[in-house]
């Protein structure tokens, strides 16, 4: 019984990991013509929304896409559309999207200037939180100004709110779909330690 039912599970995170071979390889040998922004831009509509834009703020609890990584994009769409990453707020957005979709989608986001940190930090909090991402690496994977790379996704200036609820749901394995390190980093941090953090991420 488990074995059959964890076998389609296995099946498409195959099916991810052979997505973005593919689209690596399109895109290194033909960039231009592969991810065209313009495309993505007419199909973006419903995204902004809710996720913002450079100029307008997301919803309450929403992360920012503006300069996000292409990569990183990518494959979180994927997840969603193969029902990998559950969030009920993006059932069925997904339905119908194609592959060529999501590097159109990528492509427009990620070529928009990322968003800047919203109001003032808290002088005490935001030093607590560079040392919590100084014990925990942060910047090894997310890169020392928190910009990200590849699948690694960018942190800096990102929604405070949005921070806190996913290294919540990291620490309390409740992300599916997510790079499983996290929860290792994240394993037991307190919430004092999480709010610290999220507050020196979202303000840099």
């Amino acid at each position: 019984m488990q074995r059959a039912a964890t076998a389609p599970r296995i099946s498409v995170i195959c099916r991810a990991v052979v997505f973005l071979g593919a689209v690596s390889a399109a895109t290194a040998a033909l960039p231009q013509q592969y991810r065209d922004p313009a495309r993505g831009a007419a199909r973006a509509k419903t995204c902004e929304a809710c996720h913002g834009t450079p100029e307008r703020a997301p919803l309450a609890g929403t992360p920012y896409l503006a300069g996000q990584q292409n990569d990183f994009l990518e494959l979180q769409m994927f997840l969603f559309r193969e029902g990998l990453r559950d969030v009920p707020q993006m059932a069925g957005l997904f339905k119908g999207v194609t592959d060529r979709d999501f590097t159109d989608l990528s492509a427009y986001f990620s070529r928009q200037t990322p968003p800047r940190s919203a109001g003032k930090p808290d002088p005490k909090l935001r030093a607590r939180g560079a040392e919590v991402a100084k014990v925990m690496g942060c910047g090894s994977c997310h890169l020392p100004d928190y910009r990200g790379q590849k699948q690694v996704p960018r942190l800096d200036n990102q929604r405070e709110d949005y921070l806190v609820t996913a290294m919540t749901a990291y620490r309390d394995n409740k992300r599916a779909g997510g790079d499983t390190s996290m929860n290792a980093v994240l394993y037991q941090a307190p919430d004092a330690d999480i709010r610290a953090l999220a507050h020196f991420l979202a303000h840099q």
